[in-house]
């Protein structure tokens, strides 16, 4: 249904604002797999998922996978290049089947300057991106593998609204997506999350991944950073 009604970004706005709002975008559906965007390529328009989800990428010199995020139903990418006029920085490939709704750079400017509640949380929502890779970047320079891995796996987990004292993260990335974001192999995050399974840090069900011990999986960061003698200092 061509609507933007789940769209967490215009969750204030009236229905028949988000109506007007839908009849400016242009609506396509993408199948499992095909690309929506391409780096470096000029297209300007903010995209906003209505159904499924799209995984944010780019590729190394050669040819690597680097993960960014998974954009899923409700929330939306390709701001930075409606704000700042320049080419695209990633790759966008749809991760099922969904349906997108883009909008011009000249209405999405339209609509944070005659919305300032929708522009506070597109810059909250930047603000946050930027703490991430911030992260991420130094997790690179002063991290193991086996450790970002956990690090990563802390950075993505909400708390469980059912169980107190419990983490949640749903869905759960597949062992490449994870690998990708911290630059090692699916093999390795394979083996990270076995060894937190078997030590009970950790528990498998579904598309979930619970985190029973977050206050364990910390220690043991910080276990192997002694032990290889990067917190020794």
């Amino acid at each position: 249904m061509q609507n933007l009604d789940n769209i967490e970004l215009f969750k204030d706005l009236s229905p028949e604002d988000r109506t007007a709002l839908g009849a400016k975008c242009v609506w396509r559906v993408f199948q499992n797999a095909e690309q929506i965007l391409e780096r470096s390529t000029e297209s300007r328009d903010v995209f906003f998922v209505a159904e499924g989800s799209v995984n944010i990428v780019n590729f190394g010199v050669t040819g690597r996978e680097v993960a960014y995020a998974t954009v899923e139903a409700g929330h939306y990418f390709g701001e930075l290049s409606a704000i700042d006029g320049r080419p695209r920085s990633a790759n966008v490939i749809a991760r099922s089947k969904c349906l997108v709704a883009s909008l011009s750079p000249e209405n999405f400017k339209e609509l944070l300057m005659t919305h300032p509640d929708i522009m506070m949380a597109v810059l909250q929502r930047l603000a946050r991106i930027i703490r991430v890779n911030d992260d991420r970047i130094l997790d690179l320079s002063t991290l193991g593998a086996v450790q970002r891995v956990c690090q990563e796996l802390i950075r993505m987990a909400e708390p469980d609204p059912v169980t107190p004292d419990s983490w949640i993260i749903y869905p759960m990335p597949t062992q490449s997506v994870i690998a990708s974001r911290v630059s090692t192999t699916r093999e390795t995050v394979a083996r990270v999350l076995g060894q937190l399974t078997q030590e009970a840090m950790v528990l498998k069900k579904g598309k979930s991944l619970y985190l029973k011990d977050r206050t364990a999986i910390e220690d043991y960061i910080n276990t192997l950073a002694m032990t290889s003698g990067q917190g020794s200092k």
